[in-house]
């Protein structure tokens, strides 16, 4: 079963939040909807390419580790 997805979540430190399904520009004044189709089309390409790359370093962090090259080099 998958976790549930949060209501409310921040793209990779930036001052962007997707708040129930919707992009925000958010700032210590407050915050605004993003509502050009263009920018919200690279926001969310840009939040699944971040997903991806912390699916891949849980995923190689749950590998049991193997030793390097350079640490069984000149063993037999």
């Amino acid at each position: 079963m998958s976790a549930p997805t949060p209501r409310s979540a921040r793209l990779a430190q930036s001052p962007v939040v997707r708040r129930d399904g919707r992009w925000w520009l958010v700032s210590d004044a407050g915050a605004i909807p993003v509502s050009d189709p263009a920018f919200t089309t690279v926001l969310d390409g840009f939040a699944q390419a971040v997903a991806a790359a912390d699916r891949a370093v849980a995923d190689l962090r749950a590998r049991p580790s193997e030793p390097s090259a350079s640490s069984t080099r000149g063993r037999r």
